[in-house]
């Protein structure tokens, strides 16, 4: 049956059209071409997650930026790499207004999958000061990298995982490293590996990432209390390497998830 799929929505398509010379039956027409082609979308519409909101926009960088603005900047980068790639993509929590992290996963309904996007910190106990600007401020040079994480408690755990592997490949490909820290045995950390190589770990309760309704992957593009890595992350140069890896990512995993399913 899969085999016949092109074939049958290519002919509707061309009936359509001659279709729609028929003014009477336009309207009908339009609604059967969004019929056809809306599961199509689906399959490929990666629903994009703002990290934080104003009201808790997160871990504040070593120079006193909010996480929520690393995040948005990082979304918007992500959303235009993907479409670049031809995936479909909706935009959440851009507003910095969405406090509801369950209300994040029922706006993503029907996308075929989730990416949270956030940046890294520390564990206090590993924070010092120095002064930045005449104020002083909280930094740790300790740690730097990438990290992903997919839950346990997902419905979609193992598609989630084929997908955070494919965009820490995609990551290390495009010269960034993952952190690894996040499974160190200490309080706060402990987070197994699902992929080491990859920079993958489990998380299990995080909302998001177990309420999704589709595959899903919280993304830390970066330690932002590290001196060095805030400046690199918040370059426009180093957010398009990052968002093209994460994109790239994207599309393998979808593409190979698309190619499985119509077999």
């Amino acid at each position: 049956m899969s085999g016949k799929r092109p074939f049958y929505t290519l002919s509707l398509l061309a009936a359509s059209a001659r279709l729609l010379q028929n003014r009477p039956v336009r309207p009908a027409i339009l609604v059967l071409l969004a019929a056809a082609c809306a599961p199509a979308q689906a399959r490929t519409t990666v629903a994009i997650d703002v990290g934080h909101f104003l009201e808790e926009p997160g871990a504040t960088s070593a120079r006193g930026r909010t996480e929520l603005e690393f995040n948005r900047e990082l979304a918007l980068e992500i959303e235009s790499a993907a479409r670049g790639r031809g995936l479909e993509t909706m935009l959440i929590g851009s507003d910095g207004f969405m406090s509801k992290l369950a209300g994040r996963t029922a706006a993503a309904a029907g996308a075929a999958f989730f990416l949270s996007v956030h940046h890294d910190s520390v564990q206090p106990h590993f924070l010092e000061t120095w002064e930045y600007d005449r104020v002083e401020r909280l930094f740790s040079d300790r740690y730097a990298g990438f990290s992903l994480f997919v839950s346990r408690k997902s419905a979609f755990v193992r598609p989630s995982l084929a997908c955070a592997s494919a965009i820490g490949e995609a990551m290390r490909r495009a010269g960034f490293s993952p952190s690894l820290y996040h499974a160190d045995p200490i309080p706060g950390e402990s987070k197994p590996f699902a992929d080491r190589t990859n920079g993958v770990h489990y998380y299990d309760n995080l909302v998001v990432l177990k309420t999704a309704r589709a595959p899903a992957v919280l993304l830390e593009a970066g330690v932002i209390v590290n001196r060095g890595e805030e400046q690199k992350v918040q370059s426009e140069d180093v957010r398009k390497r990052i968002a093209a890896a994460v994109a790239e990512g994207l599309e393998r995993c979808l593409v190979r998830k698309n190619a499985a399913a119509a077999r």
